[in-house]
């Protein structure tokens, strides 16, 4: 899965059979903080959204950002990872 960083659009996406799935993100005081995730219906169960965040995470973690979440998937994506 190609996952492409829209830095203007402040957000991550990929495109799979004819539909996008996203992470929408805010830098904000020194934090990466992702406030969306979304993964329309029938991309739902394949794992995408995890891949999507951890991408934006991993590009977070190297530009020497913190990691939070307003989005509860993110949210409970951080809690589980370690972030």
């Amino acid at each position: 899965m190609k996952i492409n960083h829209l830095k203007d659009e402040n957000r991550f996406e990929t495109y799979l059979d004819g539909h996008t799935a996203l992470v929408e993100y805010v830098i904000r005081e020194g934090d990466f903080v992702v406030v969306r995730t979304f993964v329309p219906g029938p991309l739902k169960g394949r794992g995408i959204a995890g891949e999507l965040v951890k991408a934006a995470y991993d590009y977070a973690d190297k530009q020497g950002l913190g990691c939070k979440a307003t989005c509860s998937y993110a949210l409970a994506w951080l809690e589980k990872h370690g972030y």
